[in-house]
């Protein structure tokens, strides 16, 4: 009974911090612009829901749009409608509305699947237009049209109609509202349309939100007659500026936000919020921030987000945000360098000039910035001294007294000005020219004194030490350490430290007083200086609790025992209450990162809560008790979002973390996931797969993780999420098996079972076999031992017979050779005479000395001819030439069939080596010929250029 009573008591105190949380109107929260390039889809955003996970979904022109915090996912409807309306309820369904078409979207076979209800519409009702409007009802869903209202409960439509055309449904908490154009307004009652009485007042047509009001009435919108306030029995108009807004912009839906404001889009000018009064808290639109001045669709989730479905895009608001900006969008004052709030005014000091706007926090959301006249120029500090401004200017320093300034000192940049610790009477002021003494005098305020002498260096920094000894920083040169005179007027010392004193370097070398510390910040970190030795050493025990922030090249003190840590554009929050512990925030601060001027970052400090912090285009506001509220909010579970396959091809085997089976040829995969945590903040993930991790992986802020080559088995992946590196959530746990190959399933596993029990008895048989095998192989080994030391010796015989034969042989075959050769001569000697005889008859005379004729010579030359071309002799030849070389001939015909025997007979001439004297004398042509013959067997035996024909001849 006791833990209940505490959890009822916790369920108010988190209800209370819900609901008292406040909307600044201090400038405007922090807007996410969600463009068409980053979500993937059509341009327009008609409709906004949210289920039970936390998944966003949005009826998109191009189909249903979802969004985990990470992924973007589309769905297209059956014909390529534009979703319209969209809703959520809590049992896995998503219900969608088009043109002629409704239905819901569930997971089946593990991804998101559309299943149409329009087969359940009563036979003779037709939908023809557009389903503007879902709502979720208990057990039922209501589908609203121009034309019909339906109702779908236990897997059956019922359809109530109307003589004239409905306008939109709406529902205020159980009750239902819909307007019948120039019949008033009407409330569903069962299936019943029921009138209320004066609803005439709100015009014959546009009623376009209606919102639960105070005291149980109602908060109706207009789309041209702006608000009414019905209380159960009359209408009357909510005459605020907000209502002449709404009218102008026309109206076109409605949220409540936080229990007690009410957010309105516009078709023309972005949106509004009011409070119960009809105040208008913030004005939004796209000079503030807004991708698109048309709402389309507005919803306000549980985690104090309002999205806003635009004509263009999709924004996200947070509301309640603990950060608040204030842009100059115009550009009317240039980059900011130092901002503060004095005497209900906020200045701002601008590298253009000081200007002034007057400050409320109620009338913030409408300031008016003016240019201080006289001003002109680069500002570089605003500081408040003894509730006196005092602001140090590019052309000197001013006393700012409203809306006008006075001179103070004409001595050129005043940089930064300080109270001396020693005497806080006197301040001394870093210039572009060295030091300058101020002096506080009752009744006259801030006085200047001198420039102090002895000293002209440009001081950007300047701290007192409590010795007393002043220390300069130079923006390129180093440190300096200055002791000045009783009065603070001249500088009588000069110490000057550079590397050889232990420093990194000389640039950028600042100065700032923590905790009543002297801390020289580097790019390297945190230094201190050690009098003894005159040495500067790393600072290492606040380095290694700063970690990233420890090369922080400026910190502005925050309040007692914090202080604002800026890392070359990152900003973090110090605490360094609690002794011997830093706590250090930076996450939240994320969004001005690289916002502010660098090395001038400036923050001031308004109340015990609210920081003003410049900005390069402006100044944004910052809330810490806003950000405590927001810190209460229960963390979300984390979403198994999609699991691929990768193995050769990306394929989406589910989209969603139940239990799956995976084939093992598909073992390699991409478990992708996502926090749907949609507000500003830094979130990690970390891992571990039972079955396959040792442990717990490294925190890291990547969403999806691959694992391939995964053996067969049963895994779970179990992952967590850490939001701002402190809240941790719950573990999810996705359950997954990788099945056996298929040659290790059931069925293999018995069919290799009865194999081997086969294998067993056949071994036995077989090894009996072998015995018996064995024991005769030995016997034979045995007799085949003899019988190989007879067979070597056989072969030892039958070598040296083989030996002797070839040797008789060769001697055979040199003396063919010898035959051949001497045969061949003999031809040629023969052939030779011939031809001689034939030349000698040619050269024969008769008695007068005259020729012989042909008739003469004729057939002693036949005869001749005859005897040279003799083909005996040839044949003679060929076969003493086939004796010695008998594969000769075959071989040349078998690779060249096309060869002539004319070219047989110089192939086997060019075997013997014989000259072509001896060639042109055997064969009866001139050399001339020979050579022309040579080059065609050449070609025909298709010899390389680089062989000679001879040797490849007597190689073959």
């Amino acid at each position: 009974m006791f833990s209940v009573l505490r959890l009822f008591l916790l369920f108010l105190l988190l209800s209370h911090s819900t609901f008292s949380s406040e909307i600044k109107s201090i400038g405007v929260p922090y807007i996410e612009n969600y463009s068409k390039s980053i979500y993937g889809a059509g341009n327009q955003n008609w409709s906004i829901a949210k289920d039970n996970h936390g998944i966003m979904y949005y009826g998109n022109a191009e189909g249903l749009l979802t969004f985990d915090g990470r992924y973007w996912q589309k769905y297209k409807m059956p014909n390529g409608q534009i979703v319209r309306s969209v809703a959520a309820d809590n049992k896995g369904k998503i219900y969608t509305g088009c043109f002629g078409e409704f239905g819901y979207w569930a997971i089946k076979n593990n991804k998101l699947t559309y299943h149409s209800l329009t087969s359940l519409i009563p036979k003779g009702s037709k939908i023809t237009d557009e389903i503007w409007k879902i709502y979720i009802d208990q057990d039922r869903v209501i589908f609203q049209s121009f034309s019909k209202i339906l109702i779908y409960q236990n897997q059956k439509i019922s359809v109530i109609s109307s003589s004239k055309s409905l306008l939109f449904l709406h529902k205020v908490n159980k009750r239902f509202f819909v307007e019948i154009l120039e019949n008033g307004l009407h409330e569903l009652v069962g299936n019943k349309l029921v009138y209320l009485p004066q609803s005439d007042l709100l015009g014959k047509q546009g009623i376009l939100s209606i919102l639960p009001y105070k005291n149980g009435g109602l908060l109706i919108g207009t789309s041209k007659n702006g608000l009414f306030i019905y209380d159960g029995k009359n209408f009357n108009p909510l005459n605020t500026p907000a209502n002449a807004f709404l009218k102008t912009y026309q109206l076109n839906n409605g949220v409540q936000l936080l229990g007690k404001y009410y957010a309105y889009g516009t078709i023309l000018n972005g949106l509004i919020i009011i409070d119960e009064n009809g105040n208008i808290v913030q004005k939004i639109n796209k000079s503030s921030g807004l991708q698109n001045n048309t709402v389309l669709s507005l919803y306000a989730d549980d985690e104090q987000n309002l999205w806003a479905g635009l004509d263009n895009g999709i924004d996200r608001i947070e509301l309640n945000s603990p950060l608040y900006f204030y842009f100059d969008k115009t550009g009317q004052f240039g980059t900011v360098y130092s901002s503060i709030i004095f005497n209900n005014k906020i200045y701002l000091g601008t590298n253009q000039g000081l200007f002034y706007s007057e400050w409320s926090p109620n009338t913030a959301s409408n300031l008016n910035f003016k240019l201080i006249q006289g001003s002109q120029g680069q500002v570089w500090e605003l500081n408040i001294i003894d509730n006196e401004l005092v602001c140090g200017h590019n052309s000197g320093t001013f006393k700012v007294l409203g809306d006008r300034i006075e001179w103070i000192s004409r001595t050129s940049g005043g940089w930064t000005i300080k109270k001396l610790n020693s005497n806080p009477n006197y301040l001394i002021q870093g210039t572009y020219v060295g030091l300058s003494l101020y002096q506080k005098t009752p009744g006259t305020g801030l006085k200047f004194i001198t420039q102090i002498s002895g000293f002209d260096a440009p001081s950007r920094f300047i701290e007192q030490d409590n010795k007393g000894d002043i220390w300069v920083g130079h923006a390129y040169k180093g440190l300096y350490k200055l002791m000045l005179n009783s009065d603070y007027t001249k500088v009588v010392s000069t110490k000057y430290f550079d590397e050889r004193n232990g420093l990194p370097g000389n640039y950028n070398i600042n100065i700032f007083n923590l905790e009543n510390r002297i801390v020289f910040s580097t790019d390297h970190g945190f230094y201190t200086y050690d009098e003894l030795s005159n040495k500067f050493t790393r600072y290492e025990v606040l380095n290694k609790k700063l970690g990233s922030f420890a090369s922080s090249n400026n910190i502005i003190k925050a309040g007692e025992k914090k202080y604002w840590f800026i890392n070359h554009g990152k900003t973090s929050l110090v605490n360094f209450t609690e002794p011997g512990k830093i706590e250090i925030d930076s996450n939240q601060f994320s969004l001005l990162d690289g916002r502010m001027v660098q090395y001038y970052e400036n923050i001031s400090k308004i109340s015990n809560s609210i920081y003003l912090i410049s900005v390069d285009d402006g100044f944004v506001i910052y809330h810490t008790q806003q950000n405590q509220s927001n810190a209460r909010n229960k963390l979300p579970r984390i979403l198994i979002r999609r699991i691929d396959d990768i193995t050769d091809k990306y394929y989406t085997l589910s989209e969603t973390g139940n239990d799956m089976e995976i084939p093992y040829r598909r073992n390699n995969i991409r478990i992708s996931f996502s926090l749907p945590y949609y507000r500003q903040a830094k979130v990690k993930y970390q891992y571990f797969l039972e079955g396959y991790s040792k442990d717990w992986s490294e925190w890291s802020d990547a969403t999806d993780k691959d694992f391939t080559n995964l053996a067969s088995g049963s895994y779970k992946f179990k992952l967590r999420a850490k939001l701002n590196d402190s809240s941790v959530t719950d573990v999810t746990t996705f359950k997954f098996t990788i099945l056996r190959p298929w040659y290790l399933n059931n069925w293999s596993l018995l069919v290799y079972s009865l194999f081997f029990a086969v294998i067993l008895i056949f071994g036995k048989k077989i090894y009996e076999r072998k015995l018996k095998k064995d024991s005769l192989a030995i016997s034979a080994r045995l007799k085949a031992e003899r019988d190989e030391i007879l067979r070597k010796e056989a072969e030892a015989n039958e070598k040296q017979i083989n030996k002797l034969q070839t040797e008789k042989l060769q001697a055979e075959l040199a003396s063919k050779n010898r035959e051949l050769a001497n045969s061949a001569m003999t031809l040629v000697y023969k052939n030779e005479l011939l031809q001689k005889l034939s030349d000698e008859i040619a050269k024969l005379k008769d008695e007068n000395g005259k020729k012989l004729s042909d008739d003469q010579t004729r057939k002693i030359q036949k005869v001749i001819n005859d005897g040279m071309n003799d083909e005996r002799d040839w044949h003679l030849f060929e076969n003493s030439f086939n004796e010695a070389h008998e594969s000769f001939f075959k071989k040349l015909k078998a690779q060249h069939p096309d060869l002539v025997p004319n070219d047989l007979k110089l192939c086997a001439y060019l075997r013997m080596n014989m000259s072509s004297k001896e060639m042109s004398s055997l064969l009866n042509i001139s050399l001339r010929g020979v050579e022309i013959r040579r080059y065609r067997l050449r070609k025909k035996l298709e010899v390389p250029h680089d062989k000679n024909l001879t040797e490849f001849l007597m190689e073959l």
